[in-house]
């Protein structure tokens, strides 16, 4: 490709996608399906690695999450956006985002470090679009999860929820069974593609 065929120059500007939302809503499931249907590259939840990794996650743990996330996040970007023409996606799906580990923080420890809130702020205006699941689907059990009644998971969607709400970030809910949030998922995704 030469600089004189403009026609074939494609957009370097990658989309980040975010999934998002309280836990065992199959975020991780349908980020992988959304990064397969579209050949884009997936950013996995650091935090899973780190826990595996270390048995548990405290209060000191969240900034070196955030930080090792927003490297890998970044990366995918960067060499999504230097791919050549043909082998470009136009998305990263992130299997996370900054507000995520702010929320966590804030609910399991009551506060989060300082530099880690200022850097969820700016880089949650850098998606293109959250997919924001639902909690009508069964908790699976799993030893990082935190909260299976059914009045703390209503409880984190509202959060989750209104942190997108409160920031006037661009949303999609995904409700259904996992063929529909599938369906739902690769729709809001095209859509945000279309534009």
């Amino acid at each position: 490709m030469s600089a004189a065929d403009p026609a074939r120059i494609m957009s370097t500007e990658i989309k980040r996608i975010a999934v998002y939302g309280p836990e065992s809503t199959g975020k991780t499931e349908l980020a992988g399906r959304l990064a397969i249907h579209f050949r884009a590259p997936l950013v996995a939840e650091y935090a899973r690695e780190r826990w595996d990794e270390q048995g548990a996650l405290g209060l000191d743990d969240m900034m070196p999450v955030a930080t090792e996330q927003w490297r890998r996040e970044d990366a995918a970007a960067r060499e999504a956006g230097q791919a050549s023409a043909e082998q470009r996606s136009p998305v990263v799906i992130c299997d996370t985002d900054a507000l995520t580990t702010m929320l966590w923080s804030d609910l399991l420890y009551g506060t989060t470090p300082e530099e880690l809130r200022r850097e969820a702020e700016r880089r949650c205006r850098r998606y293109a679009l959250y997919l924001l699941l639902d909690i009508d689907v069964p908790f699976a059990p799993d030893p990082q999860r935190c909260f299976p009644d059914p009045a703390d998971r209503e409880k984190a969607m509202r959060i989750w929820r209104g942190a997108l709400e409160r920031r006037g970030l661009p949303f999609v809910l995904i409700q259904g069974n996992w063929a529909e949030r599938e369906n739902r998922a690769i729709a809001a995704v095209k859509s945000i593609l279309a534009k």
